[in-house]
């Protein structure tokens, strides 16, 4: 596929890079990303992944924006409270770049649809809120043989990896990371325990970094490392997380089969 004038002249900063040049342009319209969640991470994510030409983005929220969005997901406005988080999601990343392919899928992501919505991607983005669902989307993903790209936010801390365990040693899984889902107690939803708006924007602008790397399989990945972000020390760290021999669904006596034993 050769890039056409406007093409040449939207994505130039792209081109100029050695590491991505013509030909990685060319990748990432080609390349088709499925992001889970249009909220505060999913938000800047979505639109950097647009402003940078991936061709194809789906994006999945069975949910509606509400007012209290609006302090951090910055791909609605008060004019969108009331409407459905994927059709105002669309809107946004197209304003950004309207040749790309954007499908909205209004559903909320369980055991009975997750394998068939992946199977039109090439890489999924997690951009979710609860355990439950990231647990799930780790389960399809090694299941798809998919990478995951997976970032978490709650008041001023934010954490990415990517997932690969698919690809076998030494890569982990979700899983091997964060075994079982923690106490309600210990960590609270964004709900309960806030978070600053703007941090949402950092960790899902890192996350469209990872996942452009992924799609043009340059720079280091992340498998394998947790980099962890304090917004109030405006501290990075990354923690090494090595793949675990007793990893219920990756290990080497795996007792995850398919995704109707995902509940963490």
């Amino acid at each position: 596929m050769e890039l056409n004038d406007a093409q040449i002249e939207r994505y130039a900063r792209h081109i100029i890079l050695a590491e991505v040049g013509g030909v990685g342009q060319q990748k990432l319209l080609g390349s088709r990303v499925l992001v889970v969640g249009a909220g505060g991470l999913g938000s800047p994510l979505l639109i950097y992944l647009a402003a940078a030409g991936v061709g194809t983005i789906g994006i999945v929220d069975d949910d509606a924006v509400s007012l209290s969005n609006l302090q951090r997901q910055i791909a609605h406005g008060t004019d969108d409270v009331g409407r459905p988080k994927v059709d105002s999601a669309v809107a946004a990343a197209h304003r950004v770049n309207p040749e790309v392919v954007v499908r909205p899928h209004r559903q909320r992501l369980d055991a009975g649809n997750a394998l068939a919505l992946l199977d039109d991607y090439d890489l999924v983005a997690d951009g979710t809120d609860n355990f439950d669902t990231r647990f799930l989307l780790n389960d399809a993903c090694y299941l798809a043989g998919k990478p995951l790209v997976s970032a978490a936010v709650l008041r001023f801390d934010g954490q990415l990896s990517t997932y690969k365990a698919y690809a076998g040693a030494p890569h982990p899984c979700y899983r091997c990371v964060f075994p079982e889902k923690p106490p309600p107690d210990l960590i609270p939803s964004c709900a309960e325990g806030g978070v600053l708006g703007a941090l949402a924007g950092v960790m899902g602008t890192l996350q469209a970094t990872e996942v452009i790397k992924e799609l043009l399989g340059i720079g280091q990945s992340l498998s394998g490392r947790l980099l962890i972000y304090d917004g109030l020390a405006a501290e990075f760290r990354k923690v090494r997380v090595p793949r675990d021999p007793a990893c219920a669904l990756c290990g080497e006596q795996a007792t995850i089969r398919d995704l109707g034993q995902h509940a963490a």
